[in-house]
């Protein structure tokens, strides 16, 4: 998996839950589309930082598009261990669910630390040739991401 080449990787940001003004409802659709463009424009393999919100809807769908087309990839990137343990039950059901049918996980730090969250954008980055986000302009982690995408000349797709 990490020999595969940059270009036909894609990875995924955006804000959690609770700073966005949409449902999930209303981004799933809105992520599907940009999906299906990256597949038609040659994209195979997908990168999700297992965040709550737009980071497990868009690893739902690459799953479920998986069913479909078995030369899609779904790579997890998760910052450190325990990553999932603040979750309700419901969200940590979800979780574990992308995991076990994930074609890869990699934990990128060893122990939690303030900056582990930037580390693993980078990551996503780094290996990647387009960026999906659900950004608002908001401040936080999905701005230095779509933000490190632009300096690394990594294009990004806004789905809001």
């Amino acid at each position: 998996m990490e020999n595969e080449k940059k270009q036909h990787r894609c990875c995924f940001t955006g804000h959690r839950p609770n700073k966005l003004d949409y449902s999930e409802s209303e981004i799933k659709p809105l992520l599907e589309t940009a999906v299906d463009n990256a597949i038609s424009d040659g994209y195979v393999t997908f990168i999700t930082g297992m965040a709550e919100g737009v980071d497990i809807w868009a690893a739902e769908i690459v799953l479920e598009k998986k069913k479909r087309n078995d030369a899609l990839r779904l790579i997890c990137a998760i910052p450190h261990p325990d990553f999932e343990k603040r979750r309700g039950f419901f969200e940590e059901r979800r979780y574990n669910r992308i995991l076990k049918n994930a074609d890869y996980v990699t934990i990128i730090s060893d122990h939690y630390y303030r900056a582990c969250y930037q580390k693993r954008n980078e990551w996503m980055v780094d290996r990647s040739a387009r960026l999906i986000a659900a950004y608002t302009g908001e401040k936080g982690g999905t701005k230095n991401t779509v933000d490190y995408a632009a300096r690394k000349g990594v294009r990004t797709v806004f789905v809001l």
